[in-house]
């Protein structure tokens, strides 16, 4: 691995070149197979992760026990369950290896030491929370606003690798639709491709 992914995942204009050093060095290498659990619910997030190489996914159980997809994490990416990390509750939500994965760990320790230390850390983390925020609005908004078709299409657009690598039936909860009404769409759009 290199230190590419951290490179885009912490690029902010006022780090110093000694702060990125520090940063990255604080970083541990680690693998995850293929259906790998990185969190479990129930349990405390106590670190997060930056894929490198890979593709994950974040779900919860739904009150009847079915899986929806919450987050599909490509690479470049911070993998992290927030209201765990930062507020110290077990977590609602899973986050599973979707293929085998390369990432880079930050302990939450280690975290908080050089977030204090470093001024231009809680400046990026604020910049980072910012973009977070407005991502899960929009995503919030465009469930009611766009149809299955366009929310497809987006997720086509935005992080192609879930398309090709994720089940037909985690990318539909992830949608808000059925597996058939999926499948229907995917064929619309290979018979018809011009009608979108």
């Amino acid at each position: 691995m290199t230190h590419k992914s951290l490179e885009i995942c912490y690029d902010f204009p006022f780090f110093l070149q000694e702060e990125l050093d520090e940063i990255f060095q604080a970083h541990e290498k680690k693998t995850f197979q293929k259906g790998d659990f990185i969190l479990e619910e129930g349990k405390m997030a106590n670190e997060y992760y930056i894929l490198d190489s890979g593709l994950a996914r974040s779900f919860v159980n739904d009150f009847n026990g079915n899986e929806v997809t919450t987050h599909f994490f490509v690479e470049n990416e911070v993998i992290i369950e927030v209201l765990s990390m930062f507020q110290r509750i077990p977590t609602q939500e899973n986050i599973v290896c979707i293929t085998d994965c390369e990432c880079w760990k930050l302990d939450y320790d280690t975290f908080q030491e050089l977030f204090h230390k470093i001024p231009n850390l809680r400046e990026w983390g604020r910049a980072w929370m910012s973009k977070e925020l407005f991502d899960y609005k929009q995503r919030s908004v465009e469930m009611f606003t766009l149809s299955a078709t366009r929310r497809y299409l987006n997720l086509l657009e935005q992080k192609s690798k879930v398309i090709q690598f994720a089940p037909l039936k985690q990318i539909a909860s992830y949608l808000g639709v059925t597996d058939t009404s999926l499948s229907r769409i995917r064929k619309e759009l290979v018979s018809h491709p011009k009608k979108i």
